[in-house]
């Protein structure tokens, strides 16, 4: 998700049939030095960019309470502003998600992957003059890491239990070995400040590519072009102002007329009266996030997997992504990852719509009369809807669906982890390793379909501590093939994010899984002069 790497434009490699995401992935393995390769760069790079011009950005996800402290940040346009003014030791790749430097150059783990060793990047300055040193870098995860911090990285960095500089570099000590910590860092929470902002935690001084000038909670925020940025081929506008825009008609208005030169969360049901526009473009990334119906494997009579696996061969993903979710998503698999993951699964058969198979496994079952699903317009758009479309599916099987529409306010505490059988959303983790363990582990909190296996936790903690890609590849195929056929997730679609640019606005970077350029929009695009 950098600015100094060239995406290969096809899908697929040249020689033979190797994809892109697992070329990428196997040069990164043999040690090819891909941050600094002109050859990975964003396909838009094919188009030299422009410096100048003011990039205003019309934005939801802003209000009155935001914070420029990157600890309290919460929100897309809180996600935005970070990004503008700051930088994290460690980027991810757009095109395959895998961890590359930024303002640590380098890393290495042990063999364990307990201890991790990083080198920190020199010559690099603060926007009021002063350089970042590697007490900076240490004081900065030092605060995130204290629970008097209320740091929204706190969570991330649980495992964590020394920080300190030793011969030079930084050297962090888990409790149990960890793959994914430099995926971990580049959390948007994670700016490097200085005295790690504890002195001005809110004061948004970083080494980004903007400086701030101006901030208004949930109202507008602008920033000027840092011009001793320490990194080439980034901050190409010369100002940036962010306009909070939580009105989804504003929004599209504001664009149409010209007032702002890109906008977040089009909704699918306006992307054809949007796109009519003749100076507008949709921006189309695919998401982690999915639409699902949640089954609790421990409750009657959902603790029969013949019942389990009825209902999932009597979805109609293809039904529920054209109708509900307008075609701009991808269909889901019944496990909770897809291609925006780093190491994500592949040759996994896609589970199909199949009345048959749905009314063979329903008789096996001995389950006899209706399922009942509870669905609310709080758990997804269109949620009812899809509901609906489930329960016209599956009567072609002979399986007979109640649904009941339950009331949005209180769903999430009252319906929602609570009712064995409903509908439900879930947003993306930056890593599998995060997606598992969140709502899959046996212990995790949020194990909202109750499915529990001793195995599939074994090997949950194998994989995340297991540095060899490929093995790790393996054994989070074998995860995906366990809660595909044993779980209670019956996922039909992934959603993608829609989002739209004047066409006026050049460069924007498609972040695998990430929104809005993974926040980093306004040090990526430019402007037409």
């Amino acid at each position: 998700m950098v600015d100094d790497r060239r995406e290969f434009s096809g899908r697929r490699v040249e020689a033979g049939s190797l994809s892109r995401r697992r070329f990428i992935e196997g040069a990164a393995a043999t040690g090819l030095a891909l941050a600094a390769s002109p050859l990975l760069m964003g396909s838009a790079r094919a188009q030299e960019p422009k410096r100048g011009g003011h990039l205003r950005l019309g934005l939801s996800g802003g209000a009155t309470t935001d914070s420029l402290d990157p600890a309290l940040a919460s929100g897309t346009v809180p996600f935005v502003i970070a990004h503008c003014w700051g930088d994290t030791l460690v980027e991810s790749d757009p095109a395959t998600g895998e961890a590359l430097p930024s303002l640590a150059e380098s890393w290495s783990p042990s063999a364990d992957a307990k201890v991790w060793t990083f080198k920190i990047r020199q010559g690099v300055s603060f926007h009021d003059g002063r350089p970042m040193t590697l007490p900076d870098v240490v004081a900065t995860l030092k605060r995130h890491t204290d629970e008097g911090s209320q740091s929204g990285a706190l969570g991330l960095l649980g495992s964590v239990t020394a920080i300190e500089e030793r011969g030079g570099d930084l050297v962090i000590t888990l409790s149990d070995g960890d793959a994914d910590l430099p995926l971990i860092l580049t959390d948007y929470h994670l700016q490097i400040q200085p005295n790690g902002g504890l002195d001005a935690p809110d004061a948004a001084i970083g080494t980004g590519p903007y400086k701030l000038a101006d901030h208004q909670a949930g109202v507008r925020t602008s920033f000027e072009r840092n011009t001793d940025d320490w990194r080439d081929g980034r901050g190409f506008v010369e100002s940036v102002e962010i306009v909070v825009m939580n009105d989804s008609t504003a929004r599209m208005a504001a664009l149409s007329s010209g007032q702002v030169h890109f906008i977040n969360t089009v909704e699918p049901r306006t992307v054809g009266l949007l796109a009519r526009a003749p100076n507008v473009q949709i921006l189309r990334t695919a998401g982690k996030g999915f639409y699902s119906f949640l089954m609790h494997c421990d409750t009657a009579p959902f603790d029969n997997n013949d019942l389990r696996l009825a209902l999932k061969y009597a979805i109609d993903r293809q039904a529920i992504l054209d109708s509900v979710v307008g075609g701009y998503g991808t269909l889901g698999n019944d496990y909770p990852v897809n291609e925006a993951y780093a190491l994500a699964p592949e040759g996994i058969e896609q589970r199909a719509y199949d009345p048959e198979k749905a009314a063979f496994h329903f008789r096996q079952s001995g389950h006899e009369g209706p399922v009942l699903l509870r669905t609310s317009e709080a758990a997804f758009p269109g949620a009812v809807d899809a509901a609906v479309l489930f329960q016209e599916s599956a009567a072609a099987a002979g399986i007979q669906i109640e649904v009941r529409r339950e009331p949005t306010d209180g769903y999430w505490s009252n319906v929602w982890n609570v009712q064995p059988f409903c509908a439900s959303y879930w947003g993306g983790r930056p890593t599998q390793d995060s997606r598992y363990s969140t709502s899959y582990l046996s212990s995790a909190e949020w194990n909202d379909t109750r499915f529990r296996d001793a195995d599939f936790d074994r090997m949950l903690l194998e994989a995340r501590a297991e540095l060899d890609p490929e093995p790790r590849r393996e054994l989070y195929h074998r995860m995906a093939v366990m809660v595909r056929d044993e779980g209670g997730l019956i996922l039909p679609v992934f959603n993608d994010y829609v989002n739209a640019a004047s066409r006026q606005l050049h460069g924007f970077v498609d972040d695998i899984g990430n929104d809005i350029s993974n926040g980093r929009i306004a040090s990526r695009v430019w402007l037409d002069a």
